[in-house]
């Protein structure tokens, strides 16, 4: 999978970090929980990103063809793609940003009011 794309879109959503974790998975995440998953050893792995949805979401998407819940956690509404074009681009990008805003939507008040600043200017 062509792994650019996804990083951009990630990095460019506010206050998002990534980090590897087991070992090949590339995770972004926000107010340290996960909203996106991208496989980067995925020729030998079964899915090639995972996200978060909506229950209603998640309900429809499973029905498309190279959807499947995520392992380990569709019962958190998480679905995984099969192969990068399971879905069209644009599509991923919009599901990327829902899931995003659901897990920022679930931080603790306090951490919501944090990340709501703007972000702290490095000084040269």
């Amino acid at each position: 999978m062509n792994v650019d794309w996804v990083r951009a879109h990630c990095m460019a959503l506010p206050h998002t970090t990534e980090e590897i974790l087991w070992g090949d998975d590339l995770v972004f995440k926000i107010g340290g929980k996960m909203y996106a998953v991208v496989v980067l050893g995925a020729p030998h792995h079964k899915v090639v990103m995972s996200f978060k949805c909506t229950p209603e979401v998640f309900a429809e998407l499973v029905e498309r063809p190279g959807v499947i819940p995520a392992p380990y956690s569709a019962r958190s509404h998480w679905v995984a793609l099969e192969h990068e074009d399971a879905l069209p681009r644009t599509e991923i990008k919009r599901l990327i940003s829902r899931s995003y805003e659901l897990v920022v939507a679930k931080l603790p008040k306090k951490k919501q009011a944090e990340l709501a600043k703007p972000p702290k200017k490095k000084k040269a």
